[in-house]
């Protein structure tokens, strides 16, 4: 196996000296790479010819887009907004730090008018979302108006783990004492 570091369309070699392998592509009977990498070649006893591929050296970090399912933990709350620190794109956790808003208006679709965000959501919840919006340089835009989206941890005043009892209200097992938030549905 040998390693050489190489850039998107460079030539690696000829079909009929190597099998593709991931991050490579043949045109015209060449194989190049598809990708920034290190050629690996590898040797396989049950395979005529070696087989290259182009490995990525680092991993790139997950970015949320518009559309994408997020998953992040309230920071701060105030009348107009939640302020969520992103953790997870779709099922993928961020290398890099990311911050999501969650304004008063996308909390959820019908009453958006009724919506108070402190009875949506608390410091220290976990909270599943959806991109809307790049937003500004700081923030992306997030929604919670549908039913897979909102609360899906929050811990009550006593330290114990909620229980969602309706779409608006999860209880303390311990206490009994009911809090306010913008539930998620469990999948």
């Amino acid at each position: 196996m040998s390693t050489k570091i190489v850039t998107p369309g460079k030539k690696l070699g000829t079909i009929h000296e190597y099998e593709i392998g991931p991050g490579t592509y043949i045109k015209n009977n060449y194989i190049y790479a598809s990708t920034v990498g290190e050629i690996y070649i590898i040797n396989d006893s049950n395979k005529k010819l070696p087989c290259i591929s182009v490995v990525k050296d680092k991993e790139q970090s997950v970015i949320p887009e518009v559309d994408s399912i997020v998953t992040g933990k309230i920071i701060r709350v105030n009348p107009k907004m939640a302020t969520l620190a992103i953790m997870v794109v779709g099922n993928k956790p961020c290398k890099d730090d990311f911050q999501g808003i969650i304004r008063v208006q996308d909390v959820r679709s019908t009453e958006k008018d009724k919506v108070q965000i402190y009875n949506s959501f608390r410091p220290g919840d976990i909270v599943r979302a959806r991109v809307i919006s790049l937003g500004d340089r700081h923030s992306y835009y997030l929604t919670t108006a549908e039913n897979e989206l909102g609360v899906i941890f929050a811990q009550s005043i006593s330290g114990e783990t909620m229980i969602p009892i309706s779409w608006q209200q999860m209880m303390c097992p311990k206490t009994k004492v009911m809090e306010y938030r913008k539930c998620a549905k469990p999948n």
